[in-house]
């Protein structure tokens, strides 16, 4: 009598292998805990700001609801009457329910008004990990559709990454970004360009930096990718006609029209502030503090230097310059064609490594996109590869290991030199 076959292995995610299948299994049971985690840090960051000299909420996040204040007073300057206030009116406009504060409110409304921000960047950060997941189940150039309990594998990544989190709940903004910039990568693999012009017009209004996507966006739009049909090659006049195809000046048109619409109604609205205080300041930015860009001592020494003193070329005017050749021509031009989603990784990582200011903020941008894995590690339905692979898990842990206890360290140290943040009078 033939002994009885052994029971195959399961091949699909959530077959008795792979990582808590459960979670993985349906998008209800994955969401729900990235949410839960959310409300979880909000309560205690409550408990915090209350209890502890060391306030849980972001100094940003006060920036935020000041500005949003003056906003709804009717101030002539808008946000911009507070000072440090860098960016676009829209993140004020959004934050009003936060001015609705008032002493003769029970303390739970006006402390449940006063997180409306958090919450909005909280939920933000789980409609990116639903990007996520969608741009995965895309079959790309070069990769097949990705199953979709693979695809939430990888997306939590982001929504259960506890720094992402805490960022967010904190005050930080980072988090619609990061869902403007997801949205922008599923409506160019998804081929919707209208959309993803008016994406990146709004991403670049709302924070200039997702601008560095729009060489490889445009070089990755070959006419075989957007219409099905293989570009024409002939002589230069010919590759030219052939480069500008009908896509490439439909997100040429869309993105800058939407860009200028913004800009132009900011502008009528608050007049040059919004210019210097959007855009302007940061091409000459110096912070020399909470910062980990390569420049950070060099700002600190020219922060030193008298006023009106010549110091010949300014580094921070110039110091965009290797970030600029890197995210904006030499990683698109290596990498669009092959898989847009890597290359995107590459000049957010680029962008964020040579920046003037790099903080802890800023780190969690290249976070959504790390989500997305490249091509390179082979076929991906079924695949377990990122959680099979020993080294490869170890060394990932080692590196977020050493980033968590950098910043804890670095940020114990300036808790020790800068005050605490004041929270409103209400509290």
């Amino acid at each position: 009598m033939a002994s009885p076959k052994p029971e195959a292995q399961g091949r699909g995610p959530g077959k008795g292998q792979g990582l808590m299948p459960a979670l993985f299994s349906s998008p209800v049971p994955l969401y729900t805990t990235a949410v839960l985690f959310r409300v979880v840090l909000l309560v205690y960051g409550l408990w915090q700001d209350a209890n502890s000299p060391l306030k849980y909420t972001d100094i940003d996040y006060l920036v935020f609801t000041d500005a949003t204040r003056f906003v709804s007073q009717g101030h002539p300057a808008g946000p911009y009457a507070r000072e440090t206030y860098r960016y676009t009116p829209l993140l004020s406009w959004a934050l009003i329910p936060t001015t609705w504060t008032a002493r003769g409110n029970p303390l739970w409304a006006n402390v449940a008004l006063f997180s409306f921000g958090k919450l909005l960047f909280a939920l933000a950060d789980v409609a990116a990990g639903a990007l996520i997941v969608s741009i995965l189940t895309i079959k790309g150039r070069a990769t097949p559709a990705m199953d979709a309990p693979t695809a939430r594998k990888f997306a939590a990544i982001w929504l259960l990454n506890p720094m992402v989190a805490t960022i967010s709940t904190r005050g930080s903004s980072e988090g619609l970004l990061a869902v403007l910039v997801l949205a922008l990568l599923w409506a160019v693999l998804s081929r919707r360009v209208a959309l993803a012009g008016v994406l990146l017009g709004l991403g670049v209004h709302f924070k200039i930096y997702p601008f560095i996507y729009a060489p490889a966006i445009v070089w990755s739009m070959d006419g075989d990718r957007i219409s099905g049909r293989p570009a024409a090659q002939s002589s230069v006049v010919g590759a030219v006609a052939a480069f500008l195809t009908v896509p490439r000046l439909k997100l040429a048109l869309v993105s800058s029209g939407v860009f200028m619409a913004l800009n132009l109604t900011m502008y009528a609205s608050y007049g040059p502030p919004f210019l210097v205080h959007t855009f302007l300041y940061h091409v000459t930015r110096i912070d020399h503090r909470h910062n980990f860009s390569p420049y950070n001592i060099p700002l600190y020494l020219a922060s030193a230097s008298p006023e009106g003193v010549s110091r010949g070329l300014r580094i921070e005017s110039v110091a965009f310059l290797p970030q600029l050749l890197l995210s904006c021509v030499l990683i698109p031009l290596i990498m669009a064609k092959k898989d847009l989603p890597a290359t995107m990784l590459a000049q957010t990582w680029a962008f964020v490594a040579f920046n003037k200011v790099c903080t802890s903020q800023v780190r969690k941008s290249p976070a959504a996109s790390r989500a997305v894995p490249p091509p390179s590690f082979g076929p991906f339905p079924g695949s377990r590869w990122l959680f099979r692979i020993p080294i490869l898990t170890k060394r990932c842990g080692n590196a977020l290991g050493s980033t968590f206890s950098g910043i804890s360290s670095s940020s114990h140290s300036i808790y020790h030199v800068l005050p605490s943040c004041a929270m409103p009078d209400w509290a």
